[in-house]
């Protein structure tokens, strides 16, 4: 793959210096790469080097990049109809809504759409307040929920500290054994120990206040946390023992991700309310929103919900999310990140654990997994974040595309991603985690 002509060297990256403000950054000492075009797993620079993409850009790219049926549908459906007010009925809006609802569970009627994942939360989390009539939100430490007003204070990592504008939000902590806050040595243990916790905080703040617990179903950018067996069940009933609206945050980990159509399919639980953006459509165009029970839609067939978006199921975004989600389906997109977790890039990653001393844990599921690197594998002391961010670009150098976060690499390649192209990942990760270890383990 090379980069198309025309492409004059080095404009893309002035311009982007000189007017792009970017989130999450100190302005001064950016130097992004230039992408110019991509094909399934992989990206070409301006230069025509090609690399694999195992960051999904930001884990959204479950069908790939430029897949040809959802370009084609975006095509279509603005030499149609390019824009239309959520006020008025469109097809392409209905069958949108038609495919994401038959793969929830059973008993969701509805879905309202969004921008994107974090007015996705936005919405649920004003949803469930005005259904209940309570006003907190429980929410974990670990966790991302978006960068808009409730969501960045329901988010539990540092980005919400300077964020702290909305109110009702509290944390509590969630499972992740390997640095368990409980002292926990099973992960039965870390369940029973993780539930009592959540409960005792809804009795300490009073249950009468409490709407929502909003959590991600798979624990996403705060590190690949996958729940023990009978943790999110756990939670339905503390719900329901309380009257306490449950949202499952699926915005990552839904739409193939885990190796299945919705992370929830692998446990035992059904929330009241479920977010869901990224893999939808795979970020082709923005695009998010809430699947709503029956039980919280009706709350509104007679009252009015004082929610909107101008460009709430843009008719582009609605194209590619019938698109896609028939794409996926026929081509057996989810099937395939379910096999390649299972058989291919889940034992290699444990080998490569098995070999380099920097790895601490791995966990994961599907396309989904996290190397949680450490300089000590009996304190767990973590590798500090700015010697990950060095590997990532050791990475890229050698043509591989990362996420990382903290002292993680999370391992994230598109649903799509073959065989062959993970066998060049590990190989890839090899080289840079031994070369790493030269420097830091002594």
């Amino acid at each position: 793959m090379t980069a198309p002509q025309g492409v004059r060297a080095g404009r893309a990256h002035d311009l982007d210096r000189a007017h792009v403000f970017h989130s999450w950054s100190a302005q001064a000492a950016l130097d992004p790469m230039t992408i110019v075009t991509g094909h399934g797993c992989e990206v070409v620079d301006e230069e025509g080097r090609s690399y694999l993409d195992f960051s999904s850009q930001l884990v959204n790219l479950n069908i790939g990049h430029q897949h040809p049926r959802v370009v084609a549908a975006i095509r279509e459906q603005a030499e149609l109809l390019a824009t239309v007010a959520p006020v008025y009925a469109n097809l392409a809006r209905g069958e949108a809504a038609e495919r994401i609802l038959s793969h929830a569970p059973e008993g969701f009627t509805k879905v309202f759409f969004t921008n994107g994942g974090a007015d996705a939360n936005e919405n649920a989390i004003r949803m469930a307040r005005l259904h209940t009539g309570r006003e907190k939100v429980i929410s974990f430490y670990r966790s991302y929920h978006g960068n808009t007003g409730a969501a960045i204070v329901a988010t539990g990592d540092w980005r919400r500290v300077p964020n702290e504008y909305a109110r009702g939000h509290v944390h509590v902590f969630g499972p992740f054994l390997y640095r368990s806050e409980f002292w926990a040595t099973t992960e039965a243990q870390e369940c029973e120990r993780a539930l009592r916790h959540l409960e005792r905080v809804i009795q300490a703040e009073g249950p009468s206040s409490v709407a929502a617990i909003l959590i991600e179903t798979v624990v996403g950018t705060g590190g690949i946390l996958v729940p023990p067996p009978g943790y999110l069940a756990g939670v339905r009933a503390i719900a329901d023992r309380y009257g306490v609206v449950l949202i499952l945050d699926e915005v990552m980990a839904g739409f193939g991700r885990t190796g299945s159509w919705f992370a929830l399919d692998q446990h035992d639980v059904v929330p009241h309310l479920i977010t869901f953006a990224k893999g939808v459509n795979s970020g082709y165009v923005p695009a998010g929103g809430v699947i709503i029970s029956a039980e919280i839609a009706e709350t509104f067939d007679d009252r009015v919900f004082p929610g909107g978006l101008t460009y709430s199921g843009h008719p582009l975004a609605m194209a590619s999310i019938v698109a896609a989600l028939d794409a996926m389906a026929e081509e057996g997109v989810v099937d395939n990140a379910a096999r390649i977790g299972a058989d291919v890039l889940g034992p290699g990653l444990r080998a490569l654990a098995g070999r380099h001393p920097l790895v601490g844990e791995v966990r994961g599921t599907g396309v989904f997994w996290a190397l949680d690197l450490v300089l000590d594998r009996a304190t767990r002391e973590p590798v500090p974040a700015t010697e990950v961010v060095a590997m990532r670009a050791a990475l890229a150098a050698r043509g591989l595309l990362t996420f990382v976060a903290e002292n993680r690499i999370h391992v994230v390649p598109p649903c799509v991603v073959t065989d062959a192209e993970v066998a060049r990942a590990l190989e890839i990760y090899d080289e840079v985690l031994a070369e790493a270890e030269e420097r830091l383990l002594e």
